[in-house]
């Protein structure tokens, strides 16, 4: 028996088209994508248990570049080693999933990279204020944290000024998607992190990314052809 159960990539990618085309959108303080029940329960359950310790930071200065060493991207080994990382690149490598989140987004995907990172965050983990850069034609983050805490922990969101406006829910198997522009501030203020902050960042990155150890499939781009 192998636990937990994995779909194959086209349950997923055929789960997470649905997921997309049910987004809300709102312009305010820039444009961006509620979506909800994100991933199947059992991709969900399979990533969450992956034998990958969260990294023990301490303390951070409110980026992730300063630990590059030690953050976890989906890669080609990983893709490799664990079922659930298999299913997830796969599916959202599919011509499909590229041609509807190109609709949805506005953005030009074919000959892009698919970049994931499982991210997991302990006490002392913070994000200053920032926008992520343009080579990132869309950020996305699937929020896979649980425990009595867990509201709390979702992405804190600024206006142009930096001034702080509102807070992601956080509720599990949700996230936002955005575009990078020059409004596009977010962050996560320093508070209590009692447990793991658990989440998937997802970007289509263009094809002139330097970090090639990041990709999923560093030499295959996306194709909606």
């Amino acid at each position: 028996m192998v636990y937990p159960p994995v779909p194959d990539a086209s349950e997923v990618a055929e789960h997470f088209s649905q997921s997309v085309r049910r987004a809300v959108r709102d312009e305010w303080p820039y444009r961006h994508w509620k979506i909800a029940d994100i991933l199947p329960e059992q991709l969900c359950t399979a990533i969450l248990t992956m034998p990958i310790a969260p990294p023990q930071l301490g303390r951070t200065d409110g980026t992730r570049d300063t630990y590059n060493k030690h953050r976890c991207f989906i890669t080609p080994l990983l893709r490799s080693k664990f079922r659930a990382c298999a299913a997830l690149s796969d599916a959202l490598q599919r011509t499909e999933v590229a041609r509807l989140m190109a609709e949805t987004c506005e953005i030009r995907t074919e000959g892009s990279y698919l970049r994931m990172e499982y991210i997991q965050d302990t006490d002392g983990a913070w994000l200053q204020p920032h926008r992520d850069i343009p080579e990132k034609l869309f950020s996305m983050v699937i929020y896979l944290f649980t425990g009595p805490d867990a509201r709390d922990w979702g992405t804190d969101i600024y206006d142009a000024e930096r001034r702080w406006v509102g807070r992601s829910s956080g509720e599990f198997n949700t996230g936002v998607i955005f575009v990078p522009g020059p409004a596009t501030w977010h962050g996560f203020d320093p508070r209590p992190i009692i447990g793991v902050r658990r989440l998937m960042e997802i970007n289509y990155v263009r094809p002139d990314w330097r970090d090639r150890e990041q990709l999923a499939f560093p030499d295959r781009p996306i194709s909606i052809s």
